[in-house]
Parts: structure tokens; C-alpha cells; sequence
């Protein structure tokens, strides 16, 4: 009716979350939802390139590590199929100061283990407030 508010539709955060781990992608997959994001898991190289054929996700997580490719050359290639896109790797041995350098070049931010869900959450959120 005319005088009525609009409903707005507010998009949902979404994550692609890339990791060759189950339990790594299964846990990290639960956190995010249950804070209302909306997480389109990927097992390997592959069925993250046909998610984002699906979707443009508005952040990459990604494994250091990944099946058959390290995650930094992952991230790298899905950013040419979705420019802009804001990765954040996640993981063990992403504190030394070569892959913090390296990582920077390339505008990935990362997050070394460990980490509580808070500690993560706050990441993601700092993150998704950049700019690409």
C-alpha cells in the first residue's frame, strides 16, 4: 500500500572458504555462520573457481596449504577471476616476517594460528571493512 515502508533487503556476507582440510573447513565453516555470514565451502582449486562462476564472494579464506597448490598461488589466481576480491589466509607458519612480505605485495592480509573464534571473527570483520 502506498505510505507503507519499503522492506529492506539487506545482502548477505558471503565467504568462500577454501581449505583441503574437512575438519579445518567444517569448524571454521560453523564459527562463521553462526555469526550470520553465509559460507560457500570448497575442498580444492576446482569447486572454488565454480563457486565463484555462482557468486562473487566478498571474501577468499584460504589455507597456506591446499592439495595440489599452495594456497597463496590459489588465492592469486581466483582474485583474476573475481577482481577485488579480499583473501585472508589463515594458518600455521604465517608468522615468519618472508610470507607476511610476500603476502603484502599482493594485498593478502593473514592471520597466524593460533587463534580463538573471537580473535577470528574480529579478523574477518577488519577485513571485510577494507577496501580493494
Amino acid at each position: 500500500m502506498i505510505g507503507e515502508p519499503l522492506e529492506v533487503v539487506k545482502k548477505q556476507t558471503t565467504i568462500l572458504l577454501l581449505s583441503s582440510d574437512s575438519n579445518i573447513r567444517l569448524v571454521l565453516q560453523e564459527v562463521l555462520e553462526a555469526k550470520g555470514y553465509v559460507v560457500l565451502p570448497a575442498g580444492d582449486l576446482s569447486r572454488a573457481v565454480d563457486w565463484l562462476g555462482r557468486c562473487g564472494p566478498d571474501l577468499l579464506i584460504v589455507r597456506p596449504y591446499l592439495s595440489g597448490i599452495s594456497g597463496y598461488e590459489a588465492a592469486l589466481y581466483l582474485r583474476t577471476k573475481c577482481h577485488g576480491l579480499r583473501i585472508l589466509m589463515v594458518g600455521g607458519f604465517l608468522d615468519d616476517e618472508r610470507i607476511q612480505y610476500r603476502a603484502s605485495l599482493k594485498a593478502i592480509e593473514v592471520f597466524p594460528k593460533p587463534f580463538t573464534a573471537g580473535e577470528f571473527l574480529q579478523k574477518v570483520s577488519a577485513v571485510l571493512a577494507t577496501t580493494q
